[in-house]
């Protein structure tokens, strides 16, 4: 993920926002992460970190001491947020205020749907190391608090996925097996079936297995061959296929490039 908005500061050292895995490097930007990913930074955003970015790059030395006393007097952090959008003057006054509803609508939130949400955004910025730790919270809660199955099962269904896009093929079957006792959805027991096609170290339990029948297998089998025709059509697979076709020189340059891409991204899952 990157930003690039209109406004140009001389910012020598950026900063870096752990959760999105990138660099800010203008008051717009931030602005930016702010009103669009405010799950991402209702909890712990506003620190001397930032507060120091603020002085010292951005020379938003005005802004700082607003928001010093804003910490100083109030138990959130919520206003210091809207500090930050009025001050940096990016959006209009009009949007600001539908910002503070909303958030102040997320702080009504029961707390595990609160979590739940913000695990969810991170999922949806493959960040899904953070986003693991997040549903394993909610899964690992007491039974009373942690909600209805329809809840739970989403929660588990979610942490398999993550597992899955990290590779951790055998604590997503783990986490799929948890979603189908929750569930008895037929979508986990597919899951389950195709894992186990795909890593022949993971083994169904009878349980499992019986309820699947033939024109379930079969069903199921004529969609991992579609999957894997599909991928073998990827961008991915096309650029190691172009690298091939360069001289050795440009190719060890790519094959770096591509693989220093790959690892980064890889980091940022995790």
């Amino acid at each position: 993920m990157s930003l690039l908005l209109c406004r140009q500061e001389h910012v020598k050292r950026p900063y870096f926002m752990e959760a999105l895995g990138i660099h800010l490097y203008s008051s717009q930007e931030l602005s930016y992460v702010i009103f669009n990913h405010p799950l991402l930074v209702m909890d712990g955003f506003v620190d001397e970190m930032l507060l120091k970015f603020l002085r010292e790059e951005l020379e938003q030395e005005v802004l700082v001491t607003k928001l010093e006393r804003c910490l100083k007097t109030r138990d959130n952090t919520d206003d210091a947020l809207t500090i930050i959008l009025q001050e940096c003057d990016y959006y209009t006054a009009a949007e600001i205020s539908r910002y503070r509803k909303m958030i102040a609508m997320l702080r009504k939130k029961n707390p595990l749907e609160y979590k739940r949400m913000k695990a969810d955004e991170l999922f949806s910025l493959r960040q899904y190391g953070r986003a693991v730790a997040l549903y394993k919270e909610i899964v690992e809660s007491p039974s009373p608090v942690r909600g209805d199955a329809a809840f739970l099962g989403r929660v588990q269904n979610n942490l398999a996925s993550c597992y899955a896009r990290m590779f951790q093929l055998d604590k997503a079957f783990e986490a799929y097996e948890a979603v189908y006792e929750t569930t008895g959805q037929e979508q986990a027991l597919r899951q389950l079936y195709s894992l186990s096609r795909l890593d022949s170290r993971l083994v169904l339990k009878d349980k499992f297995s019986g309820r699947i029948t033939d024109e379930m297998k079969q069903n199921w089998d004529e969609g991992l061959a579609k999957a894997r025709e599909k991928a073998a059509q990827s961008e991915a697979v096309r650029q190691l296929e172009e690298l091939f076709k360069k001289d050795a020189v440009k190719r060890r340059a790519g094959e770096a490039a591509l693989l220093h891409k790959w690892k980064q991204e890889y980091r940022n899952m995790t």
